[in-house]
């Protein structure tokens, strides 16, 4: 951007150390838009004291931000709510210079290597396999437990980038190669875990009478690829001392997940100097809007297990 008298103006007010001043500076110098941040790195790099550098950085900061809260809210608003979009926009919110492209390509390649291995004569565990197959052992993909302290295992380009992400990435990384080939995964909403389940084929999404427990052929653990059993499921239940009900097995839509992974992320933030980065990420996780559905299964479901597996 040109830089103009106000904005030289503006930005020797930067370093003005009475903060209602620099607050009026910085919401000006925000209404300049994202335009206005290669200025800002110019002038970063020529400016000498660290506090006025830290406050550089965050006006650049404010105005990723605001930029990601305008893409969040349109996503959220569109007829369909792509993962890998929402994903990437999560990911951009701790790097705004993402190339996106490359995700991009990454996915495909997966994908494409994934739909080679699919046809219409596999049983849905099958299926699965080949995804899994794909996923973790052509790709060498590994899984870690959710740590707070590594906030890149949230994020998808880093995932893909170091072949690694935490059970939440790897799960969401899976939900987007099946739901771009159309294989019925979906997330579902167990406690204290993000499992995923695949739903028989006759299930209907847009339905909310039907038990999703007798809809769902098996479960998956993405952190691994493991498939478990419906007795699996009841053992873990029984395990935790919670009843099983029918609404822990509905699937979580695409806002959803999302919003969840937005929640998770945010607690890679509660030291004093990030804690910032934790309010705003959750700012952005309430600005996506999930409808109720009215529940009329939530009925404990002990009893619905596969006799077979008994």
């Amino acid at each position: 951007m040109e830089e103009n008298k106000e904005i030289s103006a503006l930005f020797h007010l930067i370093d003005d150390p009475d903060e209602e001043v620099f607050n009026l500076v910085s919401t000006r110098i925000i209404d300049y838009g994202k335009g206005i941040i290669p200025n800002l790195e110019n002038l970063w790099e020529n400016t000498v004291s660290e506090d006025v550098q830290e406050r550089i950085e965050m006006l650049i900061h404010r105005l990723h931000y605001r930029d990601l809260t305008e893409e969040l809210t349109q996503w959220n608003n569109n007829a369909h709510q792509d993962l890998l979009t929402g994903a990437l926009i999560v990911a951009r919110f701790q790097f705004p210079d993402l190339v996106t492209a490359q995700v991009y390509q990454e996915v495909e390649k997966l994908r494409r290597n994934i739909w080679l291995e699919l046809n219409s004569y596999l049983t849905p565990l099958e299926q699965v396999n080949v995804v899994t197959s794909i996923l973790y052992n052509y790709f060498n993909l590994r899984g870690a437990e959710i740590g707070y302290q590594n906030p890149e295992e949230f994020l998808i380009n880093k995932q893909l980038e170091a072949k690694r992400g935490n059970t939440i990435a790897n799960g969401i990384l899976y939900l987007i190669l099946c739901e771009l080939l159309d294989v019925p995964v979906r997330a579902i909403n167990i406690p204290h875990q993000f499992v995923l389940g695949y739903f028989k084929t006759d299930y209907d999404f847009t339905r909310h009478v039907e038990n999703p427990l007798y809809k769902t052929e098996f479960f998956i653990d993405p952190m691994s690829g493991q498939v478990f059993t419906h007795k699996d499921v009841e053992n873990y239940f029984k395990r935790i001392n919670v009843a099983p009900a029918a609404s822990y097995f509905k699937q979580l839509s695409n806002k959803r997940v999302i919003q969840f992974l937005m929640e998770e992320f945010s607690k890679c933030f509660t030291d004093e100097k990030n804690s910032y980065k934790q309010k705003e990420l959750l700012a952005l996780s309430e600005l996506i809007t999930i409808e109720e559905k009215p529940d009329t299964t939530d009925t404990d479901t002990t009893d619905t297990t596969d006799p077979e597996n008994e």
